[in-house]
């Protein structure tokens, strides 16, 4: 059997990493989770101001875009491995659950954004105990 990466330059240089590029954008990795209210995505996002990122909604496809900038190093005299992606990024994902596109929310912290998208239908109420 054959390695792939073998056959590949750029599976040889960059390793796994390559599979994470597509053409001149990076994807970041996503999570995809159903409670019984929402849809919640997370997306590993470090490094990324919230000033550079867009979320958008096109049915029930849900759109992540922006871009990451590259660490600022002046002073490099050699690179020994570079595997953290910078520049834009895009990331496409079809939501198989109807969802209310008008209560779509998203927050970034700690380089993960969280997006919910709630059920269409459902409402969340809270629950008072006594």
């Amino acid at each position: 059997m054959s390695d792939p990466k073998r056959s590949d330059p750029f599976g040889e240089l960059f390793g796994d990493f390559a599979v994470r590029l597509r053409g001149d954008r990076w994807q970041p990795d996503v999570d995809v989770v159903e409670t019984e209210n929402e849809v919640v995505v997370r997306v590993e996002l470090a490094g990324v101001h919230s000033r550079d990122l867009r979320v958008g909604v096109d049915g029930s496809e849900l759109c992540i875009t922006g871009q990451r900038a590259a660490a600022e190093s002046p002073d490099v005299r050699r690179l020994h491995q570079m595997e953290i992606a910078t520049g834009p990024f895009e990331r496409r994902l079809r939501i198989p659950v109807s969802f209310d596109r008008e209560r779509v929310t998203a927050h970034l912290a700690d380089g993960i954004l969280t997006i919910q998208l709630p059920k269409r239908g459902r409402r969340n109420v809270a629950v008072e105990r006594g």
